[in-house]
């Protein structure tokens, strides 16, 4: 049973607890975490895997054997991740160039998200600019966005002025020019979230249909696990930052699963309840026994 989770202390947890449960699980080193999803979703060789929750809708639009268990493993605000270098503001995003490493990138369905819900964008209204494809197969960028040259990455195209806007978070190259192109950004996405109720979710927890064929209670048991890791971690407060559970990551999925249809990253609805089926049909459960 192959593991892929950034985590230290989940994947600690997960791979002892699967042993116990009669697994003989391993932790597979991939760094980012992220370049293990192409072969999870579309090859299944890994059997838990952490995923962008963009991916994990893509992947069941486009029929991929992926279930989700529901471990929050990254949660943050994302206001704060549409930057410039200019006097421009979230205001002028129409008509000027934005970059994004891919368009499935989660942190880009988020920010697009709230450009159209909060800010009133027309997001074909923007010259659009994506540096990477899909994780999964099958899945492409819409017409009216623009692949960039092989070989160019954002940082460099922003830094040098070849986009006005970039959306970026682990990547955001350090410049003190930088600025936040949403005025308040932080008090922004904590007020997004009061209201939501929820804070953005990034990465979650996969796992192939055949490691819950194969290895139901072993993954039922990392599930526990985690869950035990994130719940002794979680600090008080309005909302979680690492919800775990059907029901603690429902509004996230719901809400992601609309921008996402919006911005034709995936080819049809995703109902988040079909999810919580699949994944409790694999493993011979009832929702209750994954938080809802």
């Amino acid at each position: 049973m192959k593991v892929v989770l950034g985590r230290d202390d989940l994947a600690a947890a997960a791979l002892s607890a699967a042993r116990e449960a009669g697994a003989e699980p391993e932790r597979a080193e991939i760094k980012p975490v992220h370049k293990a999803s192409r072969g999870f979703v579309n090859a299944s060789d890994v059997d838990l895997c952490e995923l962008a929750i963009v991916t994990v809708l893509q992947a069941v639009a486009y029929g991929k054997p992926v279930l989700l268990l529901p471990v929050t493993t990254l949660g943050r605000h994302q206001h704060q991740t549409l930057v410039t270098l200019g006097k421009l503001s979230v205001a002028d995003v129409e008509g000027h160039s934005v970059g994004v490493r891919a368009w499935s990138q989660t942190t880009g369905v988020w920010v697009r998200g709230f450009l159209t819900e909060q800010y009133g964008v027309d997001l074909r209204k923007a010259d659009w600019t994506t540096y990477e494809g899909h994780h999964v197969e099958g899945a492409g960028d819409p017409s009216w966005v623009t692949r960039a040259p092989q070989g160019t990455k954002l940082p460099a195209d922003f830094l040098a002025g070849r986009v006005d806007f970039g959306i970026m978070g682990n990547e955001l190259p350090a410049d003190d020019r930088i600025r936040t192109a949403i005025d308040n950004a932080d008090e922004a996405a904590e007020q997004w979230s009061k209201d939501q109720g929820f804070i953005p979710v990034n990465h979650v927890v996969g796992i192939s249909e055949a490691a819950a064929a194969e290895h139901p209670a072993a993954v039922l048991a990392a599930y526990d696990a985690m869950r035990s890791v994130l719940t002794a971690k979680e600090e008080g407060g309005p909302v979680a930052l690492h919800p775990v559970g059907f029901e603690g990551l429902r509004a996230a999925f719901t809400k992601a699963a609309a921008y996402a249809l919006e911005q034709d990253v995936i080819p049809r609805a995703v109902d988040y309840d079909e999810l919580v089926e699949r994944t409790c049909t694999a493993l011979g459960v009832s929702p209750d026994r994954l938080g809802g």
